[in-house]
């Protein structure tokens, strides 16, 4: 995708948190149950670690864009949360905890196998002994596509429509992808790219990293993986 800027700059980070995916309290629950502290790798605005500090959890985070945790910052108990900025995939806070957590996808932002492996590597250094790394991640939706190029319609509005744009290149696995909504006022893109990658392959940089895994699930309410789940939520432990 020429000219892209995978950087969350400021117009993302303003509009990040104008639609919701509904599932931030399951989220919550589910993450909350593995302890009173955790760290979330790319915590963005705070979308899933503000409500778990609510729900009891002190939560530290590591965060790539400061105008993502800028807007994060503009929320209630924004302030108290301690950051630390850098890459999640090398970065450390020092700091070792029950619970690590990257969730919404955003391990495939890393956009190589080495940059997730290290991702891995960096979460079992910050896990204590008996402590778990969450994984939530979407299921690769190119297989069945013809010549790995696909359009979904993802809304169609009287005033203005949104259309999700892919090419997926099958040697890289990598996924070129742009959000495009188009209305009278005009057209706007949204491009992301992303590593696409199976379960399977994470349990193999879990073991890398010298973790297993632990469960999987097809959702936060600890719905069985089965063949039509369109994501997972997998847990990973210490061999």
């Amino acid at each position: 995708m020429k000219g892209f800027n995978p950087s969350f700059g400021p117009e993302t980070a303003s509009t990040y948190d104008n639609e919701p995916r509904g599932d931030e309290a399951d989220t919550v629950r589910f993450l909350a149950a593995f302890g009173k502290s955790a760290l979330e790798f790319a915590i963005g605005t705070g979308r899933i670690a503000l409500p778990l500090v609510d729900a009891g959890v002190e939560v530290d985070g590591i965060e790539l864009s400061p105008d993502m945790v800028a807007r994060m910052r503009e929320k209630p108990g924004g302030q108290d949360v301690d950051v630390t900025m850098g890459d999640m995939s090398t970065v450390g806070t020092g700091r070792t905890y029950p619970l690590v957590y990257l969730v919404y996808n955003t391990i495939t932002n890393l956009l190589t196998q080495d940059d997730q492996v290290r991702c891995f590597e960096n979460a079992a250094r910050h896990l204590a002994p008996d402590g778990v790394f969450v994984v939530e991640c979407g299921l690769p939706s190119w297989v069945a596509r013809p010549r790995h190029q696909f359009i979904d319609v993802e809304a169609v509005e009287v005033d203005h429509v949104r259309l999700d744009v892919n090419r997926f290149d099958p040697v890289t696995q990598i996924l070129d992808e742009n959000h495009v909504r188009i209305s009278a006022d005009g057209i706007r893109f949204g491009p992301i790219k992303t590593r696409q990658a199976y379960p399977s392959e994470f349990d193999l940089m879990a073991r890398i990293a010298g973790l297993r895994l632990r469960e999987r699930h097809g959702g936060w309410n600890g719905e069985p993986f089965v063949a039509d789940s369109k994501r997972h939520v997998s847990v990973y432990e210490r061999r």
